[in-house]
């Protein structure tokens, strides 16, 4: 069977989903109480199952994606930059125009840290993605049990209803 989502489900999952719409038979808090799983900490569980290289590789991810390091990369480079044209002559240890040991380094820089930012933001989607099943757990749990509330607030409305129909009758009578 396949849910709303496109998701396949088992039968029993169907046949509980069913009973919580069957106006006829809501459930039990018992028996919501036992469709419920326990919610589960997805983060911890990341963490968890993380290895020693992608904890690093999220850690860089985590620090090369911030401003102050962006703001390091820039000061570093115009003082390089500015060293090496305004100091004297005997000073420079990269001259104009080539600054070729600059633009190794910052290349080398690039190279080394680029494949590491797409593992580590690969990392961080596949958390998301997790996050992302565990609320649409919750949220299905939740929209079982109000739909099983209503439900039984629908029955005692009609319960009440018939009372006051009899409680009528017999100041008729």
């Amino acid at each position: 069977m396949v849910n709303s989502n496109g998701k396949m489900i088992s039968s029993d999952l169907a046949t509980r989903d069913q009973k919580v719409t069957d106006k006829a038979h809501p459930l039990t808090l018992q028996e919501l109480k036992k469709l419920r799983k326990s919610v589960r900490n997805i983060n911890i569980e990341h963490k968890k199952s993380l290895t020693p290289l992608e904890k690093l590789a999220i850690w860089i991810t985590d620090r090369v994606g911030t401003m102050g390091f962006f703001l390091i990369i820039f000061s570093w480079t115009v003082l390089w930059l500015g060293w090496n044209i305004v100091a004297p002559h005997s000073l420079r240890f990269d001259p104009l125009p080539a600054f070729a040991l600059w633009l190794f380094i910052s290349n080398m820089i690039q190279i080394f840290l680029m494949p590491l930012i797409m593992v580590g933001q690969n990392l961080q989607s596949r958390h998301a993605e997790i996050r992302a099943e565990a609320d649409f757990d919750v949220n299905t749990k939740a929209e079982r049990e109000i739909e099983a509330i209503l439900m039984h607030l629908e029955n005692q409305n009609e319960l009440i209803l018939k009372i006051l129909a009899q409680l009528e009758k017999s100041k008729i009578k």
